[in-house]
């Protein structure tokens, strides 16, 4: 396993990380699995675990908290996230001074850790004034109950911009990192905001890289969905809705060169993303220890200049740029 630094500061993450957003806690099989497949991540090098407060109702968190706490603290990096509800009352959600206080201590005491090494701001609040966020989020690194903040891909490039100003005219601890959804069929963040981020040294995290699993190249044009996959049962239907003749076309296409390399489609897809050295970790999904064993060789994979520029022509992207006159 390889290791990067987030951003320009000194955290040194795992470039494959394990995210917690798909893990199943419903029944006694699927929670053993999840642990095995946790313990394996670690085993195999995996340091940086990232959860969330709104995964399963606080339950990821307390799961991820009660497995990881058999191993030194020192040896892995976690991250949680907060904005989403976590009760009825009007002060239950958001970005808010009081709402961000009350939820680290909940987030702690799911994880039963005394800190998080890295917090994120799940969305962004329209609601709350953008200084009274950074200064809470500041603020819980000055008593060291987080190490590093980051950020959404929801915060865009203007905001991400006004935040910088608000850090420097204030002098607070900087973003350290952004999570934004990045793969190989959505690059927006391409557009504008990995620019910004390379300019101000904040490492991204992507979520998302197989895109809902489409890049696994399991799908296939004109052929039934595979048994128990997720286009048969998630209920938001994102999968479904990327399942369309070009987009099956291209991974088709991508496929081959990820043959001809040798590698399997969802190792080429996340060594894609790692070509960007912006990019500190990418986080995965594993539902089972084989799927994180495939993952985890994309650590090792690095593509070649000529690689990258077939699998260009093959996605056929183009950032956006206005020239006028």
């Amino acid at each position: 396993m390889e290791y990067r630094s987030v951003g320009k500061s000194g955290l040194k993450v795992s470039e494959i990380a394990l995210g917690s957003w798909m893990t199943e806690l419903a029944g006694s099989e699927k929670i053993r699995i999840a642990e095995e497949t946790i313990r394996l991540a670690y085993d195999k090098g995996v340091n940086f675990f990232d959860c969330a407060d709104a995964y399963s109702g606080g339950e990821a968190e307390r799961f991820l908290g009660r497995i990881l706490k058999d191993y030194p603290r020192s040896s892995y990096v976690v991250s949680s996230k907060v904005f989403f509800p976590t009760g009825r009352g009007a002060n239950e959600w958001g970005l808010s001074r009081k709402h961000i206080f009350e939820n680290i201590d909940r987030t702690l005491q799911n994880m039963q850790m005394d800190y998080i090494d890295l917090y994120y701001c799940h969305r962004f609040d329209e609601t709350t004034p953008m200084e009274e966020t950074l200064r809470a989020l500041n603020d819980l690194v000055s008593k060291g109950k987080i190490l590093y903040y980051g950020v959404s891909e929801e915060w865009g490039g203007a905001r991400l911009e006004e935040a910088q100003r608000i850090i420097e005219k204030y002098n607070l601890y900087p973003i350290t990192s952004l999570q934004p959804q990045y793969n190989m069929i959505d690059r927006y963040i391409e557009h504008e905001i990995m620019g910004i981020c390379e300019k101000y040294g904040i490492g991204i995290t992507p979520f998302s890289p197989l895109a809902q699993g489409l890049l696994t190249g399991k799908y296939k044009k004109g052929r039934p969905l595979p048994e128990g996959s997720r286009a048969t049962h998630q209920a938001d239907k994102q999968i479904n809705n990327l399942l369309t003749d070009e987009n099956l076309d291209k991974v088709e296409s991508l496929s081959k060169i990820a043959e001809g390399l040798g590698l399997s489609m969802p190792v080429l897809a996340l060594a894609w993303i790692l070509r960007k050295d912006i990019v500190s970790s990418v986080i995965t999904g594993a539902s089972k220890p084989s799927q994180l064993e495939g993952n985890i060789m994309a650590s090792e994979a690095r593509l070649s200049q000529y690689a990258i520029d077939e699998i260009d022509k093959v996605l056929g992207f183009v950032p956006f740029e206005r020239h006028v006159g």
